[in-house]
């Protein structure tokens, strides 16, 4: 469980911010990852030419930045499957994991774009290690970390009435990290990691069109790649079902139906059988997702997950903007 606190406030920059965030995480499941207390962000954005190019710097977490993994507004309520592992495997940054970034994106018109970054990669031994080795989030850089470059081309426009809001986009990522090879893992590190991804989002229907357009239902997918030698995620296929504002008595709650495929590289697979391990070589999931808006600034989720049965994950996230 986490507890994100991010702050903003203009202090007189015209068009643009100051962003400071700070973080707890504990978990009572030990799988579950490192506990850690430290920063979530600490970014400065800014823009130029009439808002044709944005930037932002600091210690980001493009996790929200890229590949579209966020898509429930202002309010970043994530109604995906996981696509983490094989993002984070490519050493995106993320909410627990900040890592210092510039990232640069210039508007072509009011819906198409191309974003770029330059981002210090997380750990090549993955995400548990990078928390490890950098609970506070502050440390410039982890053993074995190099540069992560990202490049997203996409197309959105937002929803208005009788427009129907879209998202497209595809990206890439190439990291310089010594990664350790899954093919050969007694020989030393290698290098030049990447990951490949496409998406797409469409509103299928406006449910009030005059009060509010981007009320209504949307469909999408999502297909992301990377190498077999160096990633032991390969493939991640997802296909979603959301809806924001259904109801009229709560027009900011979402809801979502998910489906996705993770399939595991054959290296890594291969290893683990050779050592006796009983393993699988894909995992298949459907999920649902209920987000209630509460009150200003918190949400809570509850999400029920066909593959693992009768478990229940409750999340509570809590935002505080001043």
């Amino acid at each position: 469980m986490s507890h994100p606190c991010p702050g903003s406030s203009r202090f007189g920059i015209p068009d643009g911010q100051i962003i400071v965030g700070a973080e707890q995480q504990y978990w009572t499941w030990k799988p579950g990852g490192p506990d850690r207390v430290g920063i979530n962000t600490i970014a400065y954005y800014q823009t130029f030419f009439g808002r044709k190019l944005e930037l932002k710097m600091g210690y980001l977490r493009n996790q929200n930045e890229f590949a579209g993994t966020v898509v429930g507004g202002n309010a970043g309520v994530n109604v995906f499957g996981p696509p983490s592992n094989i993002l984070y495997q490519a050493g995106m940054s993320n909410n627990p994991a900040p890592t210092p970034a510039l990232n640069l994106k210039y508007n072509f018109d009011a819906r198409l774009y191309n974003k770029v970054s330059i981002q210090r990669s997380l750990s090549p031994d993955g995400q548990s290690a990078q928390i490890t080795e950098n609970p506070s989030g502050l440390n410039w850089s982890t053993p074995n970390a190099g540069i992560l470059l990202l490049d997203e081309p996409g197309y959105k426009n937002k929803a208005a009435p009788g427009v129907p809001e879209t998202w497209l986009l595809a990206g890439a990522g190439f990291n310089n990290s010594s990664y350790t090879n899954l093919q050969y893992p007694n020989q030393p590190r290698a290098n030049a990691n990447s990951v490949y991804y496409v998406a797409a989002d469409r509103q299928l229907w406006q449910s009030d069109v005059q009060g509010s357009a981007s009320r209504g239902v949307y469909g999408g997918f999502s297909v992301m790649y990377a190498p077999t030698d160096l990633n032991k995620v390969s493939q991640y296929f997802e296909l979603r079902l959301y809806a924001k504002g259904l109801f009229d008595s709560r027009p900011s709650d979402q809801i979502a139906v998910v489906a996705t495929n993770t399939v595991w590289g054959n290296f890594a697979v291969e290893a683990a059988l050779t050592k006796g391990h009983l393993v699988h070589r894909d995992s298949t999931a459907i999920s649902g997702t209920y987000t209630a808006h509460l009150a200003p600034g918190i949400y809570t989720s509850i999400t029920y997950t066909r593959q693992t049965g009768r478990a229940l994950n409750f999340l509570v996230s809590t935002s505080i903007f001043f």
